[in-house]
This record gives C-alpha cells, sequence and structure tokens, in this order.
C-alpha cells in the first residue's frame, strides 16, 4: 500500500529519506525531530503529517511509530503504520465550520465569538492592555429583503462583511452575530484608556463610512441578471474595556445598549458606552 502511494520502488527498503521525501514541506522540521527523538530514547510516536500521494497530491496521515528491539535493547528498527485521514479530516472541518462559523458569510459565528472574547480577557490580563468590542445594526436592511426577496439581502450582508473585515486587522474578530448584527472584537489597544477610546473611535469611523458606501448588488436568477443600488447605514455602540472591569456577558450587553442609542439618535451614528456612563 504505501508504494502504491508514493509510487516508490518496491524493490528498495524503505528507509527515513525515503519516507521524509513525501512529507510537506511545512511538516518536515517536525517530521525530522521526531525521527532524531525515537533513534536516541527508543520511542515511538503518534503524529498527523502530509503526506505526498505518486501524483503530487498532499492527503493528510495519522502515522504512528513504533520502535522494535532485540532481547539486548538494541534499536533494531522503526515499525510504522500510516493511515489516509483525509476524508475524515475533511468531515471534521465542516462540522467545525457548521457550529463555530456563520453558514453564509463564514464569519465566526455566536458561539466562537464568546470563546474569542474570553481569550482576549486572558490576554488583556497578560499584557495589561485595553481592548474593544463593537455591536453594529444595520439601519436600512429590512426594506432589501422585503422588496427584493432574501438573495439580494444575503449578497448585501456578504457585501457588508468583507467591509468591515477590510477596516480591522488580521488579529482582530469580526463576527455575524445574528441576522443583520456584526461584532467587531479589536484586541490589544493601547495601555492608556483614553488612547484606546481615540484607537476604537476611529476604527468604528472608518467602518461607519466604509458600510454607508452604495451597494451595487448582482444577483443571477437563470438567464435573467439583475442589478440593483441600495443605501444601508450602520448604527454602532462601542465598549472599551479592560479585564477587570467588566465580565464577558456584561461586556457584550453595554455594546449592545450604547448601539441601541445609537440607533434612537437618529441611526448612522457611533456611541462610546463611556459616553454615558
Amino acid at each position: 500500500q504505501w508504494f502504491d502511494f508514493t509510487g516508490q520502488n518496491p524493490e528498495d527498503s524503505l528507509t527515513i529519506e525515503k519516507w521524509t521525501s513525501v512529507v510537506h514541506p511545512e511538516d518536515i522540521a517536525e517530521a525530522q525531530k521526531i525521527w532524531q527523538v525515537d533513534f536516541e530514547k527508543k520511542t515511538g510516536h503518534d503524529h498527523y503529517f502530509r503526506l505526498k500521494r505518486h501524483d503530487g497530491v498532499y492527503r493528510d496521515f495519522y502515522c504512528r511509530v513504533t520502535p522494535i528491539e532485540d532481547e539486548s535493547g538494541k534499536l533494531l528498527y522503526l515499525q510504522g503504520h500510516n493511515l489516509d485521514i483525509t476524508d475524515r479530516k475533511k468531515l471534521e472541518d465542516e462540522v467545525r465550520q457548521l457550529a463555530f462559523y456563520d453558514a453564509l458569510t463564514k464569519l465566526p459565528n455566536r458561539r466562537l465569538l464568546k470563546d474569542r472574547l474570553v481569550q482576549t480577557m486572558a490576554s488583556s490580563k497578560r499584557n495589561g492592555r485595553y481592548c474593544a468590542l463593537m455591536f453594529l445594526d444595520l439601519d436600512n436592511f429590512k426594506p432589501i429583503n422585503d422588496t427584493y426577496g432574501h438573495a439580494f439581502g444575503d449578497a448585501l450582508l456578504l457585501e457588508v462583511a468583507v467591509r468591515i473585515k477590510n477596516c480591522v486587522r488580521q488579529v482582530d474578530t469580526v463576527s455575524r452575530f445574528g441576522g443583520d448584527e456584526f461584532i467587531v472584537l479589536l484586541n490589544t489597544l493601547s495601555k492608556n484608556k483614553e488612547k484606546s477610546i481615540h484607537q476604537a473611535n476611529r476604527i468604528a469611523e472608518k467602518i461607519r463610512k466604509a458600510l454607508l458606501q452604495p451597494y451595487l448588488l448582482s444577483l443571477n436568477t437563470g438567464d435573467t441578471k439583475s442589478k440593483i443600488e441600495h443605501i444601508c447605514s450602520a448604527s454602532i455602540g462601542v465598549v472599551v474595556f479592560i479585564h477587570h472591569e467588566l465580565n464577558e456577558d456584561e461586556i457584550l450587553k453595554r455594546a449592545d445598549d450604547a448601539m441601541y442609542v445609537a440607533k434612537s439618535a437618529g441611526r448612522n451614528q457611533i456611541k462610546l458606552d463611556s459616553d454615558f456612563d
């Protein structure tokens, strides 16, 4: 099976070098480290590697190696089993995608957001930096569903997700909280609260302006292509916090409350939680 998979010559002995030659380049350093330990300590290992098939395609494998010794304890050889788990891993990834990511936008969902928020609080405790959470609600979303249908509404939500992500850093989290509600979690701001508030407000304003730009939405329905232009602003509530001030539920609630203040004040606005402490 090994030689059928790799295309290597079955007349040749299987050496560590021949095994390593089919390991994915990003996994080689780890593989070589494990082999070294196996030989020096006469230990086995259970690990996951990507191995190259004879046609150049990499597959995910569970690899188990057991040292075989003679009666005196001398290492004779390593006995290995390689199990192709590509299909299982793909299924696990799909299950994880359904559990932790929004099906439409592929953004982290509410469940994953709360996990990221817990991690952010722990990071804040270690580095003493403030963080911020923004609660966004689209102001003019329902009419597009009512007038043009949910397909156009979905197209708009996808564009909103892209625009928000383009306004923040990779270390930050953009989540679809539900419906037309989005959450932005900003990590590692300043150690100074006023500076952090300024940073959060600047990013919120950047997002507000990005979402206010006209949306040109296209939809293919059979042989018909439809295009509409739509304006959709957002009301944004912002809370700036550090690890010891609020818990996770309080952060979400205060950002949500600030968002409703922004909506009540005329929409297309940003309201900081600290504005009405």
